[in-house]
């Protein structure tokens, strides 16, 4: 038998037919930190580079404030880690207070392990209306470890 070991690249998992919002333009981006070379908007958008991640390690957080209240019917995320074998921890909030207060959306733990499970992707279908603020809080390494947070892709329909 002939074998190949196929992997899925970030670009393989981009939902297709969907009318993502523009969070470049709808929103500011709060971020406890950031490495320059990964910036926040690159995770908007696959084509326009790696994904965010942090520049520190340890728990981080990524908020966005919208400019007006939406109503958001799709979050897709993707997690990427080829490097470190770890368990992370996310859990994503939404406010329609303008982050006076929050509710939990999902809490969700992914074992990485490369080769084979280094792809994480979360589609959730809801429906937050008046959606004024969107929290992204990431344990990258629930052992302590000195992981980065990172978000690969982060798209709002």
């Amino acid at each position: 038998m002939r074998k190949r070991i196929i992997t899925q690249g970030i670009e393989d998992v981009i939902p297709p037919d969907e009318n993502w919002l523009d969070l470049k333009t709808l929103a500011v981006a709060e971020l406890t930190s950031e490495d320059p070379s990964h910036p926040i908007e690159s995770a908007f958008k696959p084509t326009e580079g790696p994904g965010w991640r942090a520049s520190e390690s340890g728990q981080q957080t990524v908020r966005l404030v919208f400019d007006r209240p939406l109503r958001v019917r799709r979050i897709f995320l993707v997690f990427r880690e080829e490097e470190k074998e770890r368990t992370h921890e996310f859990v994503l909030r939404w406010s329609s207070d303008g982050g006076q207060s929050y509710r939990e959306i999902v809490r969700q733990q992914y074992n990485f392990s490369s080769p084979h499970n280094t792809l994480e992707v979360e589609d959730y279908a809801v429906d937050l209306v008046g959606l004024t603020a969107l929290e992204l809080s990431i344990i990258p390494d629930m052992s302590g470890g000195l992981a980065h947070a990172s978000v690969a892709q982060l798209y709002l329909a």
